[in-house]
């Protein structure tokens, strides 16, 4: 169909109404002034009243006059037939992804948290930790870089997923093993979720040395809400001895780190 002069915007609309505080009388002023009573529907107890002279009413200006009073209890209100309430905005909840144009939501129109990765969370060890041999042993990540949502203790030394946080989450950590003299030792190191491993760097080395390795290991989880995670070593000297995790300042070469993917 074809306009003259500009094209009409496709709009939501909806007519204002307005309700009135009923007592014993016939007599009523109007929010808004009105040619006749033709403007408005004027509906009382549920009832549509028929406008007119003789009939249920008569409006001119802001008067509405009743045709017979109405009594307290009565619910009345009228609806301004003319008047449009905002013609531009959608209703709530009206709108999917389905309407929505492809990459048409950009990231600043997004809240923080759902283009920031979080929660994320980065660890350091600040003093070197000792590793006995041949045993689970949980890496002492003790000190933080940044916590968004303060989900990692460094108490326990784990990532706990917080409220309302479920979903793919990245990890990776890093941790510097050394032991001094050893003939032959092998090492394990794991990513854990709630105490089992999920993923692992090993090692085993022959030196007769002092020697110093920084094992690497890095997972992508679909975690809940109270789900942790943590790392472990296990180590095997050959000789009974013990291996150390530590950092060499101001270097962080063990490191344990996330944030959430989706």
């Amino acid at each position: 169909m074809a306009y003259i002069g500009n094209i009409p915007a496709e709009s939501y609309a909806s007519f204002e109404t307005e309700t009135f505080s009923v007592s014993a009388t016939a007599n009523y002023t109007l929010s808004h002034a009105v040619t006749n009573e033709n403007e408005i529907r004027l509906v009382i107890n549920g009832v549509v009243q028929q406008p007119g002279s003789g009939k249920a009413y008569t409006a001119s200006g802001t008067t509405l006059t009743l045709t017979s009073a109405t009594v307290s209890g009565d619910v009345m209100y009228c609806v301004y037939l003319g008047r449009a309430l905002q013609t531009v905005n959608p209703p709530n909840a009206s709108v999917g992804t389905a309407q929505l144009v492809d990459d048409a939501v950009t990231a600043d129109k997004l809240a923080s948290g759902a283009v920031a990765n979080t929660p994320s969370f980065r660890a350091y060890m600040s003093a070197a930790q000792t590793i006995s041999d041949n045993t689970n042993t949980v890496v002492q990540y003790n000190t933080e870089n940044f916590d968004t949502d303060s989900a990692y203790d460094t108490s326990t030394y784990r990532f706990t997923v917080p409220s309302g946080k479920a979903g793919k989450y990245f990890f990776s950590a890093h941790a510097y093993i050394f032991q001094s003299g050893a003939t032959l030792y092998a090492c394990d190191f794991q990513i854990r979720k709630n105490g089992t491993n999920q993923s692992a760097d090993s090692l085993a080395l022959d030196s007769s040395d002092n020697f110093g390795y920084i094992v690497k290991t890095n997972t992508i989880l679909d975690l809940s809400v109270g789900d942790y995670i943590d790392c472990n070593v296990i180590g095997n000297t050959n000789d009974g001895g013990t291996l150390s995790v530590f950092n060499t300042s101001p270097y962080q070469f063990s490191v344990f780190q996330g944030f959430k993917l989706i």
